[in-house]
């Protein structure tokens, strides 16, 4: 089963990052400056992984696959690691809509 990981980073920002069952990283956030609004983040995660419309699927400069996964308003939750190929990258976000609704959340 996935878990979510939060963090403090640095610069006392709070992360999450989603980890597969495998503990992969599969999909991380940006900084928050309080704690809630990572963990307000955690549920956004919840909610809009299982549309796949919220799935921006991109391509870097580099030729490496990405997503980005965005709330109803279209700001980005979080983004995934980089892929090799287009499939990799499907199956990433497979990956989080498996393992979100049901993750645990601990504090790292």
């Amino acid at each position: 089963m996935g878990k979510f990981e939060v963090l403090q980073d640095a610069k006392s920002e709070y992360r999450f990052r989603l980890k597969a069952g495998n503990g992969q990283t599969i999909l991380a956030s940006e900084g928050y400056t309080a704690r809630s609004g990572c963990m307000n983040g955690i549920e956004s995660v919840r909610t809009n992984s299982q549309d796949d419309n919220r799935f921006e699927r991109k391509k870097s400069s580099n030729g490496k696959h990405y997503f980005n996964l965005k709330a109803s308003n279209g700001q980005i939750i979080g983004t995934s690691e980089m892929y090799e190929s287009a499939t990799g990258m499907e199956n990433g976000i497979e990956s989080v809509k498996t393992n979100a609704p049901k993750a645990t959340t601990e504090e790292v």
